[in-house]
Formats: C-alpha cells, sequence, structure tokens
C-alpha cells in the first residue's frame, strides 16, 4: 500500500483552499511517478481522517479529479487514477496584499479560467513588506509563474526592489503597475489616474449640481496616490471645489458636497452620518463608491460605483500565466451610475 501522506500534503499557511491543494497533491503525483494509471486512491473516510480535515473537503477534490478527467471510481472499490495523460500544470504562486470583496473577485475568476492547468499556491501578506519579502526569497523560486497584487503599507519604495529580483518571464504583476521594475514582464492593471479622471467625466452631467467634490483617502493607504492626481486634475479642469479628507471623523456633512470613498469602512461611516441628517443622498449630498459589489446596487436605493472590471482581471490573469508572450493589459474601468449621485 503506497504512502500517499508522502505526497498528499496540505499547507496550513497558504489561503489554497484544501481541496485544491489535495487536487494539485494527486496531479504533482502523476507527473513524480509516485502514482501510476490504475492505482487506487485512498477512501475518502481514510484521507479525511489522515489529513485531519472534513470528508466534504475529500469529496470536493476527488469530484474536482474525476470532473478533470484524471480519476473514476467504481461502487464499492473507490477512486482510481484512470489518466495520466494530461498537460504539464504551471505551478503558480499567487501573492495577494488582501482578501477584499473584489480581490476574493479577481481570485475565483483566475482559478475558473485557469482551470486544471494550474496548480496554485495562495499567500496573503496583509500589505506587509517584511511578509511579502520573506515569502518572495523563500519560495519564489519553486513555481513557474509567481503573480503578485503589490500594495504595501509601508517600505513601498523597496518593494520593486524585491520583485526586480525574480525572473521576468515568471513575473505577473496584478491591479497596479510597477514603473520601477526592469525588464519585459506580464502586467494586468488599473490606470489609476486616467480611469478616475474619465469616471468623473463620465458623471459630470449628474455632478454639476454640486458645489465640492471631497475624496476619502486614508492616511498610510496602499491606495495609489495617482487616484488622487486624477481626482484633482478632474476638479480643476472642470473648476469643482474640492478637498482631500483622511478619514470621516470631523466631518459634517453638508449640502452640495459629493464623497467619493475608497474604502468600505468609509461608505459605511458615509451612510451613518447621511442618517442623522435630514439630507437626501442623490439630492442634496452624493455618493460615489470605489469598486463595484453586489449589495451597492441594494444600499440606500443604489451607490454609484467606479470599478475596474475585477472578473476580466482575472480571466486576464490566467490567460498570461498560460501564454509565453508577454504582453501588459490595462482592464476597462467602468461607471455604474445609481440614485446616489
Amino acid at each position: 500500500m503506497k504512502n500517499y501522506l508522502k505526497f498528499i500534503k496540505l499547507n496550513e499557511e497558504s489561503v489554497t483552499p484544501k481541496y485544491l491543494q489535495i487536487f494539485n497533491s494527486v496531479l504533482a503525483g502523476i507527473e513524480t511517478k509516485e502514482l501510476h494509471l490504475q492505482d487506487t486512491l485512498p477512501s475518502i473516510n481514510d484521507l479525511s481522517m489522515a489529513l485531519e480535515v472534513a470528508r466534504n473537503t475529500v469529496e470536493r477534490a476527488y469530484g474536482h479529479l474525476k470532473k478533470n478527467g484524471v480519476v473514476d471510481s467504481v461502487p464499492g472499490k473507490g477512486y482510481f487514477i484512470s489518466s495520466v495523460s494530461f498537460d504539464r500544470q504551471k505551478r503558480v504562486l499567487l501573492l495577494f496584499n488582501k482578501l477584499s470583496n473584489h480581490k476574493k473577485i479577481i481570485y475565483d475568476a483566475l482559478v475558473a479560467k485557469l482551470g486544471a492547468n494550474g496548480a496554485i499556491d495562495f499567500y496573503i501578506y496583509n500589505n506587509d513588506f517584511r511578509t511579502f519579502k520573506k515569502l518572495i526569497e523563500d519560495k519564489a523560486g519553486l513555481y513557474d509563474k509567481v503573480v503578485i497584487i503589490p500594495h504595501f503599507f509601508d517600505e513601498d519604495e523597496h518593494s520593486y526592489k524585491i520583485i526586480d529580483t525574480i525572473p521576468k518571464d515568471k513575473l505577473v504583476l496584478v491591479d497596479k503597475m510597477i514603473n520601477e521594475v526592469s525588464g519585459n514582464f506580464r502586467a494586468v492593471y488599473e490606470d489609476f489616474e486616467k480611469d478616475i479622471y474619465h469616471a468623473l467625466e463620465e458623471l459630470n452631467e449628474r455632478l454639476r449640481k454640486y458645489q465640492i467634490l471631497k475624496i476619502i483617502f486614508p492616511a498610510n493607504s496602499y491606495y495609489s496616490k495617482s487616484i488622487l492626481a486624477g481626482f484633482i486634475n478632474f476638479c480643476v479642469q472642470y473648476a469643482y471645489d474640492y478637498e482631500i479628507l483622511s478619514n470621516l471623523k470631523n466631518e459634517t456633512l453638508m449640502p452640495g458636497t459629493v464623497y467619493i470613498n475608497l474604502m468600505e469602512d468609509d461608505l459605511i461611516d458615509l451612510i451613518d452620518k447621511s442618517l442623522l441628517t435630514q439630507l437626501v443622498i442623490g439630492k442634496d449630498i452624493g455618493i460615489i463608491s470605489y469598486n463595484e459589489t453586489p449589495i451597492k446596487r441594494l444600499i440606500l436605493n443604489g451607490i454609484t460605483t467606479i470599478s475596474t472590471d475585477f472578473v476580466m482581471m482575472g480571466e486576464t490573469t490566467a490567460d498570461m500565466i498560460m501564454e509565453d508572450d508577454v504582453s501588459r493589459n490595462a482592464i476597462p474601468f467602468k461607471v455604474t451610475l445609481r440614485n446616489s449621485v
């Protein structure tokens, strides 16, 4: 009987779902010739006990393998390797700064498009430069592709030096372009300055009933300051008074003001403050929120959003992982107009 725990392993530090780790481990076992055609896999109960995971985790992994034509099952006999002929998976190190609603959309779209073509190990470095640096130094050399969303609270000016150590044929930057990184590498990104400028231009007819635009840009934020440049350029070009707020703590909501929020917590604060006044959102004050999520079409009869197409970002990233050509793609920015302006 094979010792399946030699190659079916779980990494507790990885954010990659455990069923995918099992799926990837079985494919890796076939690639390394530890598993052969017609080999029987452990029963769902035995493997769930050995790995100390829920039974449905193993069941989902086996179902994923069966869907991809790697294993089959016979009632009463269990699961066995039915095919060892498949294209070699790309091993992908995926590093996200955090897992927000829109980052989850990117992840889900990437995983769905990549399918069985890639084995992903997923880590979140919580915007921390030192954690990111250690992950790159310890792990980047083990993978075919290194996919990074590069946002940091501190030491951002040094991040490109670490990213620059990654071989450019492996590197895929997502969401944010870092111009200081040298060489030809893949990138799927937002053009922050142009995106907000053109989004506000599209909304300009609705904005004309307001006198001042205020953007809530948190202090010590990982958000690109190019957003502020685009915001200021628009306000100057179209003669709006404007203000940059770090938070809403001391803000008194006044008629004739449009607020642009980047963070969900600030949107909640805006809504809380508005409910304590007689001001009508969409008439007395306006709200524009970054990053489209399903809940925003329901809040207060609809919140206007300006947002990258995160599904396209995830799918384009998956394409770049599989393609040999080096390209850089700015993802389209979309305005979803609702009743909040």
